[in-house]
């Protein structure tokens, strides 16, 4: 019904957030507009609702992109089960690309500027490395000079964002840190109990 009243430039998601992140999209209408499929990833609004770091998550009515530059407006609802757990998560992205080229000219007569917030990708990996990216801006120091606060600071980032949920992330912040999966383990174990 929905696929059929707002046609081809909407994008319609259904998630099933029991799955592996990696593969939880049950039903894709429209996704010509991302490039994703069923069996694809979440995105990264869901990580931290999955990881239990985000009581609500909904988000309704926010820009975003593709990787090939489409612009997207788009809205996020979970919906929870009798446990108040996310179980399922909905998602409308909506194509604006024309409508915000039409905007950039606006803005650059009326000399404002728009933002957009993150990229929306089909595969986990890139999540994940989006993820790192953002994480190690945060910090504000490279890999190889992060002393074992600043470590313990990227890891607890990655923690609270949920990219542990994504399978073999450990591993690869392992090698990125240069730790063992002991240290990562007590960094995530030291970080947790602070916050309980």
């Amino acid at each position: 019904m929905l696929e059929s009243h707002f046609g081809p430039t909407v994008e319609l998601v259904l998630h099933d957030l029991e799955l592996e992140y990696e593969h939880t999209i049950i039903d894709i209408r429209n996704g010509h507009i991302t490039g994703r499929k069923i069996g694809d990833s979440g995105d990264i609004l869901g990580l931290p609702v999955v990881r239990g770091l985000e009581r609500n998550g909904n988000q309704l009515n926010y820009l975003n992109h593709t990787e090939d530059g489409k612009c997207l407006k788009s809205s996020t609802i979970f919906l929870r089960n009798e446990n108040n757990n996310p179980r399922y998560c909905i998602a409308i992205n909506e194509d604006i690309t024309e409508q915000i080229n039409f905007e950039k000219y606006l803005h650059s007569k009326n000399l404002t500027t728009t933002e957009q917030n993150f990229v929306l990708v089909k595969d986990v990996q890139k999540l994940l490395q989006s993820l790192i990216d953002e994480a190690r801006k945060a910090i504000g120091t490279e890999f190889s000079k992060m002393d074992r606060s600043e470590k313990m600071r990227f890891v607890e980032y990655l923690d609270r964002r949920g990219a542990f949920l994504i399978t073999k992330s450990g591993p690869h912040v392992c090698k990125l840190l240069k730790i063992s999966k002991f240290t990562l383990y007590k960094y995530l174990e030291e970080s947790r109990t602070k916050k309980d």
